[in-house]
């Protein structure tokens, strides 16, 4: 699939617009199978390819979004004898998306005991926005110049732990730490890729 001329664009949930990587669709799909205690590489490599030539050739379009990615890997799982991993897509998926819109960032710079308790006494809406790693992905790329890519890379990264504390308000210095942290890492590991 590598060799087709004209990129299929995926349009995100939040707008944005990124190249279609085949790669992610085997990732995604290997973690359903995996989640299903069926774990195979080479059945993800294979649906993958189902799923990619399918999109490629779906109406000969250049754009697709995101849910219809979605859509077309369920379909592949759940019309192979896959359909258990299918249900654990669906189900990791719609988790994430419940946790997402529950969390709160809250404009305050926690460093001492009493700023936390000024981030649950901000009751002030203006003070509030709802979670949005799309705005992490903007900001690397505006203000320090950090390629797409590993933007977004980058803020998968930190919304990952986000979710996984399962707090619903979060301040948003924490957030900038968390940026910080995962950058420091991914730069080092990008220099120690290079040194090989």
């Amino acid at each position: 699939m590598g060799g087709v001329k004209n990129k299929l664009k995926v349009v995100k949930a939040d707008g944005s617009v990124e190249e279609y990587l085949h790669t992610k669709v085997i990732g995604t799909i290997s973690s359903a199978l995996s989640s299903a205690e069926q774990a195979d590489v080479y059945v993800a490599e294979q649906l993958a390819e189902v799923v990619t030539y399918f999109l490629y050739h779906k109406q000969n379009r250049r754009t697709i979004t995101s849910g219809e990615i979605f859509s077309a890997v369920k379909a592949v799982l759940a019309d192979t004898r896959y359909s258990e991993a299918a249900i654990a897509l669906n189900d990791y998926h719609y988790r994430r998306k419940l946790k997402r819109s529950r969390i709160e960032v809250v404009s305050v710079d926690v460093c001492e005991l009493s700023d936390a308790k000024m981030l649950r006494e901000l009751g002030s809406e203006s003070h509030r926005s709802r979670w949005n790693k799309s705005k992490i992905v903007a900001g690397l790329v505006s203000k320090y110049d950090v390629d797409y890519q590993t933007a977004r890379a980058i803020a998968s990264m930190v919304e990952d732990k986000i979710l996984n504390m399962e707090l619903a308000l979060i301040s948003s210095s924490l957030i900038k730490q968390l940026v910080l942290g995962d950058t420091a890492a991914l730069l080092r590991a990008e220099r120690q890729l290079q040194v090989i």
